[in-house]
């Protein structure tokens, strides 16, 4: 004996025929009109009635019409079932890592740029098989293997992605799963490195401004400037680097150098000659500018605190909108006595990973404004703690970024959601291939007149790679494309932090 449901199925197959028939023989009469038989054409081809046309069976014929349907995600069952990556010839290899799921829905997320892929790698094991909703719960999993800078990347781009991933499943994008947003665009400034002459940092900066529209720019004032004037530098012979520079990084095959070496133990002291050069580049730069135009300043020289608070002095009567990163972030007390003799605002904070770190700089105000980058400070949810932290003690919070589009993507919504924002770095303004390496998902621009457009509708991050612009630009030296990664499997270790 047939089941009901069985019945029911014959019952309604019988029912369907029937109807497409009497709707093809409609059609078929030449005594229909023509805007009455386009209509039952057109309804046949869109609904359950091409059943009857294309003898397919009911539940065949839902699967054929409805092929093409976008369905939503059921959050509650989704499983992490791969991680992969490529590795792109931003800033020399800066990898895009994709998370998987077992409903075909995936996950963007960048490790820190020009970091080791494989320190996302290392977290696959321990990822794969969870939700990937869950994404608090999995990012206290995994942070315990983040650390400061670069050896923070694979932690934050897992993060990431899963916020990526989790926007997807609820068809919200990532800022709305941050608690809403502030703000419907993100203030950039754009990096601008240093030129050969004046007439080249004019034509840099015109670009920017005239081009671009970009509202906030960035300068180093570097040691490398001093290059061959003889009597700007104290000591420096014995910390140029193999070509005779004085650059910030020095020589760094050379452990001597002092490019590997800790600012207060370098001895190097600019001389006053050696300031007045140095005022006369921000001079020359302030009056290509204007005062419209805030202007930061970044990458001096692996000095101390007394060549820094004299560098700060002389720089004074320009306004700059910050000095960044004069020392390095553990000195919280040599940043409270800089920021106490500055006027010029202070910041730091691109290579702190996680708000614990953060709170000693925030709690004794030794900068003025934190600079977190997002692809090191923890992520998504993480950077805006720390902005929300801040933010209680009077401290605002602009945002480091020099990766590829994903990072930079994941850095806007966090902006967006984040009250005490004031401005995200935008590191790749003149590689003319570096917007093109995703598609936004909305159809909008990604950056407009110097400002990122947040996506107000379009879930998750808002972006899907362009596979073929992104194939171009992979680094040299690793072509693979999101090849599988089984080896990172297995989970080979116990990692609890405690007993």
């Amino acid at each position: 004996m047939k089941s009901i449901l069985q019945q029911l199925i014959s019952k309604n197959k019988e029912e369907e025929k029937a109807y497409t028939a009497s709707r093809q023989a409609e059609i078929n009469n030449p005594e229909t009109g023509t805007n009455r038989r386009n209509f039952l054409k057109k309804t046949a081809l869109g609904g359950i009635a091409l059943g009857g046309l294309m003898n397919l069976s009911i539940e065949d014929t839902i699967a054929h019409t409805t092929q093409n349907v976008k369905r939503s995600s059921n959050p509650s069952d989704l499983k992490i079932t791969d991680m992969r990556y490529c590795l792109t010839n931003v800033m020399g290899g800066t990898a895009i890592i994709r998370i998987d799921t077992n409903q075909g829905i995936y996950g963007l997320g960048e490790v820190r740029d020009a970091a080791d892929a494989r320190y996302a790698l290392i977290l696959k094991s321990r990822i794969l098989g969870r939700n990937p909703c869950n994404v608090e719960m999995i990012f206290k999993v995994i942070k315990q293997f983040g650390g400061p800078a670069r050896q923070a990347g694979g932690v934050c781009a897992v993060e990431m992605a899963l916020w990526d991933l989790c926007g997807k499943a609820y068809g919200v994008p990532a800022w709305q799963l941050l608690g809403g947003r502030y703000r419907d665009k993100v203030r950039l400034y754009a990096d601008t490195p240093e030129a050969a002459s004046p007439a080249e940092q004019q034509k840099l900066i015109n670009y920017r401004i005239n081009d671009q529209g970009y509202t906030w720019l960035k300068m180093d004032i570097s040691i490398s400037e001093l290059k061959g004037k003889t009597g700007t530098v104290v000591n420096s012979k014995f910390w140029e680097n193999a070509k005779g520079d004085l650059a910030q990084w020095g020589d760094q095959r050379n452990m001597m150098s002092y490019g590997n070496t800790a600012h207060p133990f370098t001895q190097i002291q600019i001389t006053d000659k050696g300031l007045e050069e140095l005022s006369e580049i921000v001079n020359t730069i302030r009056n290509m500018v204007g005062y419209e135009i805030p202007i930061s300043t970044d990458h001096y020289g692996h000095f101390d605190l007394n060549n820094s608070i004299r560098l700060g002095k002389a720089m004074e009567k320009y306004r700059l909108a910050w000095f960044e990163d004069m020392v390095p972030w553990t000195y919280t007390e040599q940043w409270k006595t800089i920021s106490d003799a500055l006027e010029t605002p202070t910041t730091t904070g691109e290579d702190i990973y996680l708000l614990k770190d953060f709170k000693p700089l925030i709690h004794a105000r030794a900068v003025d404004i934190i600079h977190p980058d997002l692809a090191s400070s923890g992520g998504l949810l993480e950077t805006k703690r720390i902005g929300d932290y801040a933010e209680e003690y009077g401290v605002a919070m602009a945002m480091h970024q020099a990766g590829t589009p994903v990072s930079f993507m994941a850095s806007v919504h966090c902006a967006a959601a984040t009250q005490n924002f004031l401005a995200l770095e935008h590191h790749s303004v003149d590689i003319p291939w570096w917007e093109d390496l995703v598609k936004t998902t909305d159809g909008k621009k990604m950056i407009e007149k110097g400002f990122a457009i947040v996506p107000l509708n379009s879930p998750g991050l808002g972006i899907e790679l362009n596979e073929d612009v992104l194939k171009q630009h992979l680094k040299p030296t690793d072509k693979s494309y999101f090849a599988p990664t089984n080896e990172w499997n297995e989970l080979r270790s116990h990692d609890r932090t405690y007993s």
